[in-house]
This record gives C-alpha cells, sequence and structure tokens, in this order.
C-alpha cells in the first residue's frame, strides 16, 4: 500500500466518525503517525485529500464493474452478481456516504460533478454491454432505457444501506431486482431513450481525459510504481502516447502490463480507452 492510499485509509475512518469539518489535518497526521509535512507531500489540502479519496471510490467500483462483466459474459447469473457488487460496496462504504451526502464540502461541487459523470459514462458502457450479453436483440430498440432503469434500481435501493439501520437479505433484494429487470426487458416496447443516448455514450469521452491528463495519470504512476516491469512499460507507453509509433500487439502488451499490477487498473482502462480514440 502506497502511503497516499494508507492516508486516505485512515482519513476515511476519521471522516465516517467525525465528519470532514471536524476532522483536523492534524488529527489525520496523528491517526497516520506522520509529520503535516509529509502530509502535504501527498496533498496540498483536505479538500484535496476528500476529491482523491472519492477519485479512488469511483475508480475501485467502476474497475470492478467492467472486470466483472468482461469476465462473465455468459454467466447466467451476471445481472444478480452486478446487483450484488454494487450492493456490497454500498454496504461496505455506507458511514463515508452518508458524511458525503450530509457535508460535501461546497467547494468541491463541480470538480465532483465532472468526475462522477467521468466514471457514470464508464459504468453506462458496462451495463449496456451485459444488457446486450443477457438478453440480446430481444431488447435492441429499449437497450439503453434498460441501461437508466438498472443505474436507478442501483440508485433508489441503495438508500436502504444508507438511511436505514435494518437487517436485509442481500441475496432476497437481488433476486427481486433481477426479476424486476427481466419483466421490463421482456415487456417494455416503447422507447425513450435511443439515439440522444447513444450519441451522449459516443461523445461523452471527449470531456474526459485529454493527452495532458492522460500524460499526468502515466507521470504520476510511473513515479509511484516500484515494479520496474511496469514502470519500463509506463515509460515506452508515455513516448507512444506523445509519438505513436508501436506496433498494436506492443502497445497492447505494455497495457496488459500495467493492468496487471494492483495500482494500474485504473490507468489501464484510461489507456485502453485513448488509444481506441
Amino acid at each position: 500500500m502506497s502511503k497516499k492510499q494508507s492516508i486516505m485509509e485512515k482519513a476515511t475512518e476519521l471522516f465516517a466518525n467525525q465528519g470532514f469539518e471536524a476532522t483536523s489535518i492534524q488529527q489525520i497526521t496523528e491517526k497516520c503517525g506522520i509529520s503535516k509535512g509529509s502530509f502535504y507531500l501527498s496533498f496540498k489540502s483536505k479538500d484535496e485529500l476528500i476529491l482523491e479519496m472519492l477519485d479512488y471510490f469511483f475508480m475501485e467500483i467502476t474497475i470492478e464493474i467492467d472486470q466483472l462483466v468482461k469476465s462473465r459474459k455468459n454467466d447466467g447469473n451476471l445481472l444478480f452478481k452486478y446487483y450484488q457488487l454494487m450492493f456490497h460496496f454500498f454496504a461496505k462504504h455506507a458511514d463515508f456516504a452518508k458524511v458525503l451526502i450530509k457535508e460535501m464540502p461546497h467547494s468541491l461541487n463541480q470538480e465532483l460533478l465532472m468526475k462522477s459523470m467521468t466514471y457514470d459514462v464508464q459504468t453506462s458502457k458496462n451495463i449496456l454491454e451485459m444488457v446486450e450479453s443477457i438478453y440480446g436483440d430481444k431488447v435492441q430498440a429499449t437497450k439503453y432505457d434498460l441501461v437508466y432503469c438498472i443505474k436507478g434500481l442501483v440508485r433508489i435501493y441503495s438508500e436502504l444501506f444508507l438511511f436505514y439501520k435494518v437487517d436485509l437479505d442481500m441475496n432476497l433484494l437481488c433476486q427481486s431486482l433481477v426479476e424486476k429487470t427481466d419483466i421490463l426487458a421482456k415487456h417494455s416496447n416503447i422507447p425513450f431513450i435511443t439515439e440522444d443516448l447513444e450519441f451522449y455514450l459516443k461523445n461523452a469521452d471527449k470531456i474526459v481525459n485529454t493527452k495532458e491528463e492522460v500524460l499526468a495519470l502515466v507521470n504520476r504512476q510511473a513515479e509511484e510504481m516500484e515494479d520496474s516491469v511496469t514502470k519500463e512499460s509506463l515509460e515506452m507507453l508515455r513516448e507512444d502516447i506523445l509519438t505513436p509509433s508501436l506496433p498494436l500487439a506492443v502497445r497492447r502488451g505494455l497495457i496488459e502490463n500495467v493492468r496487471v499490477h494492483a495500482d494500474g487498473k485504473w490507468l489501464a482502462l484510461v489507456l485502453d480507452k485513448w488509444f481506441e480514440s
């Protein structure tokens, strides 16, 4: 675990118990056993720490969804496992989410909105891939509506984990939502979200990851990476971003070198999208 991850982990505990406002940088450094100077080498401020923590949470769930959908396309329980994954994530981070809803720093609202849009685009693509895999041509006309319905069901039912202190039967909940989704898929005949959403999904990536942003991510990861193979792969990919010259097979191999590293999965997704475009 890197120093930044360690700070975020300890800060999450404090924020969940005390809230953002009541938690000071001094308390965070004491919890981590580091100096303030060491904290400021990783984060410029408490706001930046909170934003990177949110970035990390978004990244974690997006990567897990991507891996689930891509590895289990022929799994008859894929939809059940998707709902299960989402609700386990909400349950795991419920205390922090409550604080976030209650006292999100106003200064971060716009940045948070942009980041959430970025991850939402990727999640929508994964859900669409899942819908097409499960239902095929049967939902050709309504598949985008179905994507929104699945996202809506997750959002609404996640409130059970955030606002009510009751024991929930997770398996029953996921089975119930799979049934509801199947009904929508089989009996919905009037599409609403069609070409407009398709256009949005195809073009939303344009607001994400400019060349400068991708290079910044690569540079930051390379600085923090200790594994020599991954570090060398990142250096070669950085040169390829600046001046594309690598054969496709070589580029894919380098990205896989990044992906297999525990801290490189998100960057690998970003690189995939960048080179696709």
